[in-house]
């Protein structure tokens, strides 16, 4: 066990589950957030959690902290593995739905806060939901093999196997690392050059952004019209993005520099009210654009909050 992971927190729990639930609402939040790319659908998880607790207020919970984990992965784990969950119907691509500063998240580590940048939660699609499981569960809250086997009804050996072969499905590096404050100012200035080069149908500029390999994916997720494939070829990418045909209406909207995922990434307002985000995803050098997404599903946008100026 990480001793790390259960500092202050008591090896049998007295506490009532109201008070539990005050606890470690945001770290169970946390967990099935990383695991699903929903808000909605983790506060449902945590919601269903803790009303299944209550059912058990007569027993002692040993390890709270880790116990509640488990209940979150596994309610992730049979969501995700459900029919309904499949996305097979869903128009268009899936993106995941970004995260306001409102939204209540405990104080986390370094890797923790890095595995939650909206570039990650994007990769993060590409693992099945038990490798999503092992690989959250390991990378992000350092939880012991031995743990997640027992939790997961799979061996040991077994989950180090699936951490290996999620591993080797991302990137060695992860994407859109924990700014610090001169990286954050970095980031201002690509968002501020892509916003003018956007705006301005700029070929030579949005040429000059984007890196080797760009991609572009919208999610409108049927209740807005919007491109509906993701491009990956780097020539398509930049006409779509200089377009005077396609994505004009966010030429009308006010850019606004937000808080999303962590990060500085974009809002668009309509009105006063936020209609479309668009995160970047840049490369290791932060001077380069790797990955362009365009959140228009009003559905995942309700914990953006951005200011007009």
């Amino acid at each position: 066990m990480n001793p790390d992971k259960l500092t202050n927190e008591p090896e049998e729990s007295s506490l009532e589950v109201g008070e539990l639930y005050i606890r470690y609402k945001a770290y169970a939040f946390s967990i099935a957030y990383r695991m699903l790319g929903s808000v909605v659908e983790a506060e449902d998880v945590v919601q269903d959690c803790f009303a299944g607790l209550q059912s058990r207020s007569d027993e002692v919970i040993r390890h709270p902290k880790s116990y509640i984990a488990k209940l979150v992965v596994n309610r992730s784990l049979n969501l995700l593995n459900s029919a309904r969950n499949q996305r097979e119907h869903y128009v268009g691509e899936w993106l995941p739905e970004p995260i306001g500063e409102a939204v209540d998240l405990p104080e986390e580590t370094y890797e923790q806060r890095e595995m939650i940048s909206y570039a990650y939660m994007v990769l993060l699609e590409r693992l099945t939901p038990v490798e999503r499981a092992v690989f959250v569960l390991r990378e992000a809250f350092q939880y012991e093999y031995r743990e997640i086997a027992d939790w997961l009804g799979k061996t040991e050996s077994n989950c180090r196997q699936i951490f290996s072969r999620a591993r080797r499905n991302l990137p060695d590096q992860p994407p859109d690392k924990v700014q610090t404050t001169t990286d954050d100012a970095n980031r201002e200035k690509l968002l501020a050059r892509f916003t003018t080069a956007f705006l301005a149908y700029d070929v030579t500029a949005m040429l000059d952004l984007l890196s080797e390999q760009p991609v572009f994916t919208a999610d409108g997720g049927g209740r807005v019209y919007t491109v509906m494939r993701t491009m990956k070829v780097h020539k398509g990418v930049l006409a779509l993005l200089t377009s005077r045909r396609v994505l004009t209406r966010l030429r009308e909207r006010e850019w606004v520099p937000t808080i999303i995922n962590g990060e500085v990434q974009v809002a668009l307002l309509n009105n006063g009210k936020v209609s479309e985000v668009i995160c970047l995803q840049s490369d290791l050098s932060g001077q380069r654009i790797d990955g362009v997404y365009l959140v228009v599903n009003p559905d995942k946008l309700r914990t953006i909050a951005a200011r007009s100026h």
